[in-house]
């Protein structure tokens, strides 16, 4: 399984954790036939192109009680959160209290049929703005051995609602 030090903020000097990014890429390939970015990109910068996507992009790990280890610019800025805010975040407070079974069941299904491309659901950041995303994918990260090591979203459609 690959593990990177989420307490490191993403910078130049960690790749922007690259073989995070590569493991996130490569399970969504495999799962959805799609690239998550583009596939031209070389090992060297795809951790930093991940990075600053123009989607956002998250994951959380195998935890009883799952904890993101992973959000792109785009997506700590959806939040209103720092790095190390959001990497230690339950993935499940990520939406509002009301939401939470509904996420709960979008997480067994993805376990289970591996991603669907067509979740909506509202989310609220850390200053309580609450926005509808639409259109997510939500995938199983698997690595090269085919172990589970968590899940994984992305979306490039959002609204606010307040």
């Amino acid at each position: 399984m690959i593990e990177h030090d989420k307490s490191l903020v993403p910078n130049q000097d960690n790749a922007y954790h690259v073989e995070h990014a590569r493991l996130l890429a490569s399970s969504y390939s495999i799962l959805t036939g799609s690239n998550l970015v583009s596939a031209k990109i070389t090992d060297k910068a795809f951790g930093e192109v991940l990075f600053n996507a123009s989607r956002v992009v998250v994951s959380h790990g195998t935890e009883q009680d799952p904890i993101f280890n992973y959000a792109n610019q785009l997506a700590l800025t959806l939040f209103e959160m720092s790095w190390h805010e959001f990497v230690s975040l339950p993935s499940r407070l990520s939406a509002e209290a009301l939401h939470r079974e509904e996420r709960a069941k979008l997480m067994q299904t993805v376990t289970a049929q591996g991603y669907i491309d067509d979740y909506a659901g509202v989310r609220i950041s850390k200053n309580g703005r609450r926005f509808m995303i639409e259109a997510a994918t939500v995938w199983n990260i698997v690595d090269l051995d085919g172990r589970y090591c968590g899940q994984a979203a992305s979306f490039d459609q959002w609204r606010f609602l307040d």
